[in-house]
C-alpha cells in the first residue's frame, strides 16, 4: 500500500493505492464529513442492509457515525474529512446523502476530483500558510457537491440578463454599506417590487443574497493566515457590516460558530502559520 497525506489547516487530505481488502471501520465520535473518491477500481460499501457499489470516478460520503463494511479489489482512491464546523452547508443537506454514492461527473464533481488528486501530488510547492486557505476552498467544494447531491432533480432556473447584471453589480459593491435593495433598483432603473420579483427565482430575497455573499467573503478572510492579525471587526466592516455584533450574530446563525472560533478552528492544530510540514507533510 502506498499513501500520501497532507493537512490543509484543520482539513486532512489523502490519496492511496490499496490491494484487495475488507475493512470494518469502527464508528467515530465527533462530526466530520468524510468523502472518498474512487480513482481506479471498484468497491462495495455495506451499512446494515444497504449496499452501495462504487465505480471509478464515484464519490462516497458519510459522517463516520455508522458501522459499515468495505470490500474492494485493487483500488486507488483519494479522500478528505472536513470538520462540520468548517463546512458551509446545512446539516440536513448533508444528512440526506450520508451513506450514498455520488456520481463524480455531476456539477462540482470534476473540480473537486482535480483538487483532491493535485493537492497531494505537488505538495512541495506549498508554504505552511497556504494550508488553511486551501482547506477553506476544499470545504466549499465539498459543500457544493453535497448540496447538489441532496437535490438531484433540482435544476436552477436560467437567469435573465437583467438578473445576471444585478448579481454582478452586487458582487462588485459588497463592501459598501449603502448597498441596499433601494439603491440596486434605482441603479438599474426598475421598481423595488420588480427587483423582488426577479429574486423570487433565486429562492432568496435580495437582502438575503447580499448577506450570504458578504458572509462568504468574510469567512474566507477569517480563514486566511495572511490576515491573522486583522481584527474581526475590521473584516466585518470591510464587507459592509455596520456593527460587529450584527456580523457576529449573522455569522453564528450561518455557520454555527462565532467568527473568532471559526478562525481558530480553520487554522488547525498548528496555528495560522503552521509548523514545519503543516501543509506539506507527506507519508508514503
Amino acid at each position: 500500500m502506498s499513501r500520501r497525506f497532507v493537512r490543509l489547516g484543520a482539513v486532512p487530505v489523502w490519496s492511496a493505492s490499496f490491494p484487495p481488502l475488507e475493512l470494518r471501520p469502527a464508528p467515530r465520535t465527533g462530526r466530520h464529513h468524510r468523502l472518498v473518491l474512487l480513482l481506479e477500481g471498484e468497491a462495495t460499501i455495506t451499512s446494515g442492509r444497504r449496499q452501495v457499489p462504487l465505480h471509478t470516478g464515484d464519490f462516497y460520503y458519510d459522517d463516520g457515525s455508522r458501522p459499515h463494511e468495505i470490500r474492494t479489489g485493487p483500488i486507488r482512491a483519494a479522500g478528505t474529512a472536513v470538520p462540520e464546523a468548517l463546512l458551509p452547508l446545512p446539516r440536513d443537506d448533508a444528512a440526506r446523502v450520508t451513506g450514498h454514492r455520488i456520481p463524480g461527473g455531476d456539477c462540482a464533481g470534476p473540480p473537486l476530483a482535480r483538487f483532491l488528486t493535485q493537492v497531494t501530488r505537488n505538495t512541495g510547492v506549498y508554504r505552511p500558510a497556504d494550508g488553511p486557505r486551501l482547506g477553506t476552498v476544499l470545504g466549499s467544494l465539498v459543500a457544493a457537491l453535497l448540496a447538489r447531491a441532496a437535490e438531484p432533480d433540482a435544476v436552477p432556473p436560467a437567469r435573465t440578463p437583467l438578473t445576471a447584471r444585478i448579481t454582478a453589480y452586487i458582487q462588485q459593491h459588497l463592501g459598501e454599506r449603502e448597498l441596499t435593495p433601494h439603491r440596486i433598483a434605482a441603479t438599474h432603473g426598475i421598481s423595488l417590487s420588480y427587483l423582488h420579483r426577479l429574486f423570487e427565482a433565486e429562492s432568496e430575497t435580495v437582502a438575503a443574497f447580499i448577506r450570504r455573499r458578504r458572509l462568504e467573503r468574510a469567512r474566507f478572510d477569517l480563514a486566511d493566515p495572511a490576515q491573522a492579525g486583522t481584527p474581526v471587526h475590521t473584516i466585518s466592516a470591510r464587507w459592509g457590516f455596520a456593527r460587529a455584533t450584527d456580523f457576529a450574530r449573522a455569522f453564528r446563525a450561518a455557520y454555527g460558530l462565532t467568527p473568532g472560533d471559526f478562525r481558530r478552528r480553520s487554522y488547525g492544530p498548528y496555528g495560522p502559520y503552521g509548523s514545519y510540514g503543516s501543509c506539506g507533510r507527506i507519508a508514503t
